[in-house]
């Protein structure tokens, strides 16, 4: 018997079940559990909705994994497995039967469908899997708790869709009886006052990822601040895009940037903290630093405008003697005396694991002066310092150092200064002369990870050419 016979019969059997809704759901009272999992498959790509609402209140796990079916959430199907759980949630003595603790809208658990399906061998225990997705990290967890409803949130428009729609309104309208726990929350272009409105729905105790992508003002970023507060278990946090209205006094800024930063001191678990363009920073890093108080794991600063303050704040703050990943991309140094750096590198020499320094502008001398801290960070697997004018002395100095890395895996730099002509174009030959040298004498020092060289962006086309072992060309073809 080939490995999909008993896939087929499954299928033939509840396909045939599904003919007459009646009697599938009446025979749900003596269905064993191992039949359950692929009649819901089939009842759910059929969009059989009155099975639907049988079978959530009697479905005979605790965990329902229904995001990993829903690739195109339909709105009917939807609100049939909500009206379903309405019933059981309209009852006051819970029925002996009932075993569903956590409905939950994320993209995982494949498997257990799968498994259960037969369209994968059974050499693992569906039980065993069943286990494993009831094991949760979630405050509210107890004996006596509520309906779970697990949802992670990617919010992309200027308004919520209809799927988000009326999944947080039914929960809104459940009150008590249901947890809304949402661990990741994404947002695209979506304006402060709708944001507000989700986590005003969102258990934020459960929040442990938050990236706002939203362009918003200072002053509303401040106003989100009490919800930020209330995310005790917040462990990475994304800011993009917060710009300062041109009109505001110096006070109401610091007034501002402090409203939103003390929250930081209830954010007991923060680990990853990025905030890329960021404008309110310069001058205010110590402002948002100052109220950390754990160490942080990432800390990534790009696009953003620091003062040389700001970097002594940097190197000083005791959340930031342990890091493992720093980017400081896009951040222009040229002007800045880079001791502070130097000292940050030398801070964190023993736990550093990537290092990227993309596009600041870092000019010789000031790459001179925080190469012998850099040597010193031994954990370092990867350094990004393209897009920095340095000279091809300056660069084989840089290598020589990097190359006494030895868990140094990826390392990508600039072309040579000297690969541009005056009017600062890429010359293609004189850039492969420089890099080939550059290679042969890493052969020599046994450099032991990937080394990659990356032109400026093309002007015709906007890409950039790089070399590995040999050049590449930009896409337009266009000679420098």
């Amino acid at each position: 018997m080939s490995i999909r016979a008993p896939s087929r019969l499954l299928e033939l059997a509840t396909q045939s079940l599904l003919r007459d809704e009646a009697l599938a759901i009446s025979a749900l009272e003596e269905l064993p559990t191992e039949l359950f999992p692929p009649l819901f498959m089939q009842a759910f790509a059929g969009r059989h909705r009155e099975t639907l609402k049988a079978m959530v209140q009697a479905w005979p796990f605790t965990r329902l994994p229904l995001g990993s079916l829903m690739k195109t959430p339909h709105l009917e199907t939807l609100q049939a497995v909500l009206e379903g759980l309405d019933v059981l949630l309209a009852q006051k003595v819970r029925p002996r039967r009932w075993k569903l603790q956590v409905l939950d809208f994320r993209n995982v658990d494949r498997n257990f469908w799968r498994i259960w399906s037969g369209a994968r061998a059974l050499g693992c225990s569906p039980k065993s899997t069943i286990k494993k997705q009831t094991a949760e990290d979630c405050p509210r967890t107890g004996t006596k708790q509520p309906l779970k409803v697990s949802v992670d949130l990617c919010l992309k428009e200027t308004a919520l869709d209809a799927f988000h729609t009326c999944l947080l309104l039914w929960v809104k309208q459940r009150g008590s009886s249901l947890h809304l726990c949402c661990k990741k929350l994404r947002t695209f272009e979506m304006p402060v006052p709708s944001i507000r409105m989700v986590l005003n729905v969102v258990e934020l105790g459960c929040l442990q990822e938050l990236e706002l992508k939203c362009g918003c003002s200072l002053l509303a970023l401040a106003g989100f601040a009490p919800h930020l507060g209330q995310m005790s278990h917040l462990r990475k946090l994304a800011l993009s895009h917060i710009y300062v209205p041109a009109c505001i006094f110096l006070e109401d800024k610091v007034q501002l940037v402090t409203q939103f930063t003390s929250q930081f001191l209830r954010l007991n678990y923060l680990q990853k903290l990025s905030m890329d363009s960021v404008f309110f920073l310069e001058g205010h890093l110590n402002q948002v630093l100052w109220y950390v108080k754990t160490p942080l794991e990432t800390l990534s600063i790009t696009h953003c405008l620091l003062s040389e303050s700001d970097l002594k704040h940097l190197s000083w703050c005791p959340s930031t003697r342990q890091l493992k990943d720093l980017d400081l991309s896009g951040v222009r140094l040229t002007n800045l005396r880079l001791e502070p750096l130097q000292v940050l590198l030398e801070n964190v020499a023993a736990s550093l694991v990537t290092l990227s320094l993309e596009d600041c502008g870092i000019v010789d001398p000031q790459l001179s002066a925080i190469l012998p801290a850099l040597s010193s960070c031994t954990q370092l697997t990867t350094v990004i310092f393209c897009g920095n004018p340095v000279s091809m002395a300056a660069l084989e100095n840089l290598l020589r150092h990097t190359a006494r890395l030895s868990r140094l895996r990826l390392g990508l730099f600039p072309a040579p200064r000297e690969s541009y002509d005056a009017r600062g174009s890429i010359h293609r030959g004189r850039f492969a002369q420089l890099c080939a040298e550059l290679i042969q004498m890493l052969r020599g020092l046994e450099q032991p990870g990937r080394v990659l060289f990356r032109t400026t962006p093309c002007p015709h086309c906007g890409n950039c050419a790089f070399y590995d072992t040999k050049p590449s060309q930009c896409h337009c073809g266009i000679p420098a």
